[in-house]
């Protein structure tokens, strides 16, 4: 029994407490969040509710034991009630008018507790993601000050190595001018007899070593400053003058351009044209005598002589075989109809021609495809790489940059001047979608895109069949 007793008392204090939590959330009071005291109304709602109960009471009958005496005395009390009802109905009515008012304003009062309770949740919030964001400055302010003393000793590191690299090459420069003018003291000491023509040969000769010592010099400043800093691009270490009657045909046939800093910026530097072009030596694997038409910076050689192919370059422009001589690659100034012309028949196995073809006038290319397969020995390969003119987006935006090029050639017209001379196993490969470059293609539709806007170059590899 004891047993149940206490059952019952815990389940009565659970449902007294489950109706003054409603109370509590319909008529919010005491402490709420963010340490905002709301004003209790509970004794308010206590006092309504007890005068409520007297207004409900005006005009009742107290009740008595039963009996005659008590039914006597309650049929005369209600006589008297109703007798006088006329004078106290204001009242009542007064009463509750007044009731009214007193719960309207409790209603009210009740508002403003859930608004202020609400407003004082939303503001906790608040403080607490102000307190999130100013920790997360103050950590932002103390990597900030950090860094920026890491960035002002490496950028005090580089600057006193950089400074030093400008007096060691200041130093050597002062100390090549001292030996020339001392060579050139000593020259003039021992040059006695016929004093105006030995002066005027020793002056070409000083001239010479001194413009071939100021291109080393200026070599060496380009290269440190292309190590160090990377805002120099390296030019030619000398330049191999020609005779002056060799010399006229090259300088009529490329505009009067640096054109190591134009290959740059329109072709490419020299790592991703070389990285292009990889894709070409494992053909050449097992050839002894390749012959690169317009070697350029000499990308491709550099990619054979890693992997231990012999080959040579031949290119028009003197600072770019300079530049391929400085790398220790085998190169000449030439002109490839007159360099092919006088290679012996059959005297190479491989050619590798990029870029090229487009410059020549169009009556010469079935000229050189029958030199290449004169001077190819026996499944001797060659490729040709060329823009390709299937796309016309290389006409937007490629082409037409080097004033040097005449016309694009389809790759069914080299096939075709191909086959004519005597070469087979011809493969057309693909290269450079136009898509990588113009990404706003990919707007249109695919099959339009491939057919018109495909790729911006292909390569042609043929064997020499006879």
């Amino acid at each position: 029994m004891a047993d149940e007793s206490d059952l019952k008392t815990e389940e009565l204090g659970a449902i007294v407490r489950e109706i003054r939590e409603r109370v509590r959330a319909r008529h919010p009071g005491g402490p709420a969040a963010a340490n905002i005291p709301l004003p209790d109304l509970l004794p308010i709602l206590h006092a309504r509710d007890t005068a409520e109960a007297k207004v409900a009471s005006i005009g009742s009958v107290n009740p008595r034991p039963p009996g005659l005496l008590n039914n006597l005395i309650q049929s005369l009390k209600r006589l008297v009630a109703r007798s006088l009802d006329w004078h106290i109905r204001e009242q009542v009515e007064f009463n509750r008018g007044v009731m009214a008012s007193i719960e309207a304003i409790l209603e009210a009062l009740n508002e403003n507790n859930r608004a202020l309770s609400a407003l004082a949740v939303e503001l906790s919030g608040r403080v607490a993601e102000l307190k999130r964001e100013a920790e997360e400055l103050k950590d932002v302010r103390s990597h900030w000050a950090e860094w920026r003393v890491d960035w002002e000793r490496k950028l005090a590191t580089n600057e006193v190595q950089f400074l030093r690299s400008v007096a060691d090459l200041q130093a050597a420069f002062q100390h090549r001018v001292t030996l020339m003018e001392a060579n050139f003291r000593d020259l003039m000491k021992t040059q006695h007899s016929d004093f105006n023509v030995a002066l005027e040969r020793s002056a070409l000769e000083i001239q010479k070593r001194l413009w071939a010592d100021l291109e080393r010099i200026r070599l060496d400043y380009e290269r440190l400053i292309h190590t160090e800093l990377r805002v120099v691009r390296q030019r030619a270490a000398s330049i191999q003058p020609l005779p002056p009657a060799a010399a006229a045909p090259v300088a009529a046939l490329l505009p009067a351009i640096d054109w190591l800093r134009f290959a740059d910026r329109f072709r490419g530097t020299e790592e991703y044209v070389r990285e292009k072009q990889r894709l070409y030596v494992p053909h050449f694997q097992g050839c002894q005598n390749v012959l690169d038409l317009g070697c350029g910076r000499g990308e491709f050689l550099e990619l054979l002589k890693s992997a231990g192919i012999p080959a040579r370059g031949i290119d028009l422009d003197q600072e770019s075989i300079a530049l391929c001589c400085h790398k220790g690659l085998e190169a000449e100034t030439a002109d490839l109809f007159a360099y092919l012309a006088g290679l012996a028949d059959c005297a190479l196995d491989g050619i590798f021609c990029a870029q090229l073809i487009e410059h020549l006038p169009p009556a010469r290319l079935p000229e050189l495809v029958r030199l290449a397969s004169a001077k190819l020995s026996r499944g001797g390969l060659l490729v040709i790489e060329t823009p390709n003119p299937e796309s016309l987006a290389i006409f937007a935006t490629h082409f037409y940059i080097d004033p040097t090029h005449e016309r694009p050639i389809p790759p069914q017209l080299l096939v075709f001047y191909l086959e004519e001379s005597g070469f087979g196993q011809i493969q057309v490969e693909r290269l450079s979608p136009a898509l990588e470059s113009i990404p706003s293609l990919a707007s249109l539709p695919e099959d339009f895109r491939a057919t018109f806007f495909g790729n911006l170059d292909y390569a042609v590899l043929a064997r020499k069949l006879g």
